[in-house]
């Protein structure tokens, strides 16, 4: 492959649609938390995925190009670096932890999967600490290896993430979120000291043995770093990456890079059939791996495959399970780990507690399949369906659930939930924005332009650098039109939901909660300060604290100086104690029995589908 040919035209594999998804199998490597998709051809891909955020961003995509890979026969495996994702927390510093993590999926491949020849493919810190993998290993090395825009030195990623870190990590009123000591913070996901001062150490340019055979270098600045391969014996080809951006910097926009995955996959599937001397292998010569179950002393989690195609994990207690499960929804585009691995943490902290509780993926996130029509996941009114199919399977499984947990979009799928699932007793929803959307809603506009900026624009007219953007261009005149119609109504239709011809129909909000408190259940709100879903729930409520505490079972929850994400660690354990307050609060009474499965029609369910709010 030369460096010309990264850029092909339409027709070409590169423009080809990303395969479908093959079955993979949930294995654990140590710490490491790991996706196994089995293959003929005597090769073996391993994908290094980058860190926290980016790899929140990417993690969909990283699937696909896992698929992609796989489908051409070669065994693929992809993982989670302990301490992120589902992965354990490891008992030593995150680097080397990280490094023993890449070592120990080249030994699954070889050993487990019984393949001759490795390629790796890593992305930005994932294609560095790739690289450095292999220093000082006196086994047979890496034969392929893709560097997707790496990172030359730790010190350069720490630079970057600090500059990520002022655009990510901000308060309500946008001013920079207070940081901890010696540690930084990005995207929610915490770097520590240890790691820093780890990060600091990390230079591709130090090693004196290549880390592979052949190499394939994408995106700017690779040049030195090429030319330093070469020096040291191996064949090496570069080109861009011109939709990095796309890929790593938006958890609810993020785009699969076509294009520059056909040509990953072109390099690492290269001659596969042929490697080595065994050639095309048979399956059957593979070893079967273990479940892909982690334990620690709290807690046991396994992967469930349920309902259509969607992916789960239920965290059980180790000891005692005191009867309780919570259901946890996906937030944005987030996968079942949560923003800044938030859920899986809460996850392991509830088992402590003797709670179970189960985080899947809505389709179209994380490791469920697409949605049929290729649409956002957010606030689809078709995905309680997929929150249903979870309560169904935990049923079978002896864990219904008695408590949804959302945020944000999430929290508006676990109120959906909750007002058309008797299973469920209560609801703790953080930030939830809106009970309902207008059917014809474009959500994806209404993200963009609402959630992307805690300000309205009418606040931000008061700014001077917004009247530059407008002068400048980049801010367009129609669109600032378009935003402010769009809030107008939304207000209008907040200052008239609690109007008599609002309130008498069957599915506005209020005849929902209404509904929902005469069965027995309870839902809990919490915001951040100056969140934009309040002005909602005081709308469809009343102004009273009291009177909405009345209304929906528990007063609603302000915390004071956080951010939308509740990244600070005081403000998750504050949902920690809410969330097991409403758990030990829905615990059935003694001889209840338990609630059935309630049966809905079409017409019931269109019902429900309100236009208010």
């Amino acid at each position: 492959m030369s460096p010309t040919a990264h850029t092909q035209p339409p027709g070409s594999r590169a423009s080809e649609a990303v395969a479908p998804i093959p079955v993979d199998i949930p294995v654990a490597l140590g710490d490491a938390f790991a996706w196994y998709t089995p293959g003929q051809l005597p090769r073996g891909v391993l994908l290094c995925g980058t860190f926290g955020f980016e790899q929140g961003c990417a993690y969909r995509s990283w699937r696909e190009l896992a698929a992609l890979i796989a489908g051409a026969g070669c065994p693929t495996l992809r993982f989670d670096y302990p301490g992120q994702g589902d992965a354990r927390d490891p008992d030593g510093p995150e680097i080397p932890a990280a490094l023993d993590a890449i070592r120990a999926g080249i030994a699954f491949l070889r050993e487990r999967a019984g393949v001759d020849e490795i390629a790796v493919v890593g992305l930005r810190l994932g294609a560095t600490l790739a690289a450095l993998s292999q220093e000082g290993d006196p086994g047979p090395g890496i034969d392929r290896l893709v560097m997707l825009s790496p990172f030359a030195t730790g010190k350069a990623y720490r630079r970057e993430m600090a500059m990520q870190s002022r655009l990510l990590d901000v308060m309500p009123d946008r001013t920079p979120m207070p940081q901890e000591p010696d540690a930084l913070m990005v995207g929610s996901f915490v770097l520590g000291p240890q790691t820093l001062a780890d990060l600091g150490r990390l230079d591709l340019m130090a090693p004196a043995r290549a880390p592979a055979r052949r190499i394939l270098l994408l995106g700017p600045k690779v040049d030195s770093l090429a030319e330093r391969y070469r020096a040291l014996g191996s064949a090496v080809e570069t080109g861009p990456f011109p939709d990095l951006t796309q890929l790593v910097s938006d958890p609810l926009f993020s785009r699969t890079p076509v294009e520059t995955f056909a040509v990953v996959r072109d390099f690492a599937v290269a001659g596969a059939d042929g490697a080595g001397a065994a050639g095309t292998r048979a399956a059957a010569g593979a070893v079967a791996p273990a479940p892909g179950r982690l334990t620690d002393a709290a807690w046991s989690e396994e992967v469930s495959r349920f309902g259509p195609g969607l992916v789960g994990i239920l965290c059980r207690p180790a000891a005692a399970w005191s009867g309780d499960t919570v259901l946890v929804v996906n937030s944005g585009r987030n996968p079942r780990a949560g923003h800044g691995r938030q859920t899986t943490r809460l996850a392991r902290r509830l088992a402590a507690a003797g709670i179970a509780s189960f985080r899947f993926d809505l389709r179209g996130i994380g490791d469920s399949p697409d949605r049929p029509d290729g649409s956002l996941p957010l606030y689809a009114a078709d995905s309680v369906a997929e929150v249903t199919a979870a309560i169904d399977h935990l049923a079978a499984l002896g864990h219904t659930p008695g408590v949804v947990l959302g945020n944000c979009s999430g929290a508006y799928q676990a109120f959906q939930a909750l007002a058309q699932d008797t299973r469920l007793r209560a609801a703790l929803l953080v930030n939830l924005y809106c009970f309902d959307l207008k059917p014809g809603t474009d959500v994806e506009t209404m993200v963009r332009d609402t959630f992307r900026h805690s300000q309205g624009y009418l606040a931000r007219a008061r700014q001077g650098r917004f009247w530059r953007r407008i002068l400048s261009g980049e801010i367009g005149l129609t669109r600032i039109a378009a935003a402010l119609l769009r809030d107008g109504r939304a207000r209008l239709d907040r200052w008239t939901t609690r109007m008599p011809w609002r309130t008498l129909q069957r599915a506005s909000v209020a005849g929902r909660v209404a509904r929902i408190r005469r069965r027995g259940a309870r839902i809990c709100m919490v915001y951040s300060a100056d969140d934009l879903g309040i002005p909602t729930v005081r709308a469809h409520f009343g102004a009273s604290d009291d009177r909405i505490g009345r209304r929906l079972g528990y007063p609603v929850t302000i915390l004071p100086g956080t951010d939308h994400n509740l990244s600070r660690q005081a403000d998750q354990d504050r949902i920690l104690a809410l969330l097991e307050r409403v758990v030990r609060d829905a615990r059935p009474a003694a001889g209840e029995p338990a609630p059935a499965r309630p049966s809905r029609s079409p017409r019931g369910l269109a019902l429900r589908l309100s236009r208010s709010g």
